[in-house]
């Protein structure tokens, strides 16, 4: 599948998301498989959101592939977790696997017929060859009526990715803010905890640890429950629906896991952004966006340079 993001050339030292390569003693700890876990959960549901350009997510789904690697994920999860998960824990993750099992399900009777085409018309249906304003993939949709409210969110994810050394792939025509990206970035940083566990001190482990707090409690947090619902809705049945729910399921619990507390937009928090120029006329962000649209109009109202010098601030300590 498409990797959104890429170590920039001037990024921090250390690894992508596919593979360290060095062994350590601690590469078997539990500390490292649960950090592994969560990491490959969080590139199932990213993988699952982006536009199927060709066959390989499909593939991989009507194999048995995807469903079984989630399945392995929750329940090294549920093992590593034992007693210090506490019952909730527990029934939180078995309760996201039964998701699975309707994804099973759904390959058995109908997803084994798909064909490439198929995939992209249910795509297209729910999300839409535009954005889809009753259910959109981009954050800046969510609680900010103005493009001022869109390009600080905006400019505060840009500065999580370059703070880690990341930038957008030039082959993924997809804003910052989409769904996808955001989970593979979260996907990448629980990746880079496992690598950290193995070969850095404490203090990266906590700088990364931090991040993943953060993000999820100033970002996935906040609008991915409400677009989850949307979604839902939208849906109504099938492949989405049920990642949908899968994607609620599995937020709630890292919101938990994580003890962070975002405070989530509600349906009156949907407001997606307009700008109005001096003639009156109205622009709607992303109505027909392929990821240039609004950059265009940051660079209007000169918003651009705010995304450039943004940076993420340290996250509240601890540990998860």
């Amino acid at each position: 599948m498409a990797t959104k993001l890429k170590e920039s050339q001037n990024g921090v030292s250390g690894i992508s998301s596919s593979a360290a390569t060095s062994v350590s003693p601690l590469k078997d700890s539990p500390a490292v498989e649960q950090a592994l876990s969560r990491s490959k959960l969080y590139l199932l549901l990213s993988w699952s959101y982006l536009y199927p350009e060709d066959d390989e997510f499909l593939d991989y789904v009507q194999s048995g592939e995807f469903v079984e690697d989630g399945r392995a994920a929750l329940d090294s999860l549920i093992k590593v977790l034992g007693d210090r998960g506490g019952n909730e824990a527990k029934e939180s993750l078995e309760s996201i696997a039964k998701h699975f099992d309707e994804i099973e399900e759904w390959i058995s009777s109908e997803g084994v017929n798909w064909g490439l085409q198929d995939l992209r018309d249910e795509h297209r249906r729910v999300f839409s060859n535009v954005i889809a304003l009753d259910c959109p993939p981009y954050e800046t949709l969510f609680g900010n009526d103005h493009v001022f409210g869109q390009s600080y969110v905006m400019g505060d994810i840009s500065g999580f990715y370059t703070a880690f050394g990341l930038q957008l792939s030039q082959d993924i025509h997809e804003r910052l803010d989409h769904l996808s990206v955001e989970l593979e970035f979260l996907h990448f940083l629980a990746y880079k905890e496992s690598y950290a566990l193995c070969h850095d001190g404490k203090e990266k482990i906590q700088m990364v640890i931090d991040a993943e707090k953060k993000f999820v409690k100033e970002h996935v947090g906040r609008w991915v429950p409400l677009f989850s619902g949307m979604l839902k809705k939208k849906a109504d049945f099938g492949f989405y629906k049920t990642i949908a729910d899968l994607t609620s399921a599995w937020v709630n619990f890292e919101i938990n896991f994580l003890s962070v507390n975002p405070q989530p937009y509600s349906e009156t928090d949907y407001r997606p952004a307009n700008y109005s120029n001096p003639e009156g006329q109205s622009f709607e962000c992303g109505a027909q966006d392929k990821g240039n649209e609004l950059s265009l109009l940051m660079n209007e109202v000169g918003a651009q340079d705010y995304l450039e010098k943004e940076k993420p601030e340290q996250g509240p300590s601890g540990t998860a």
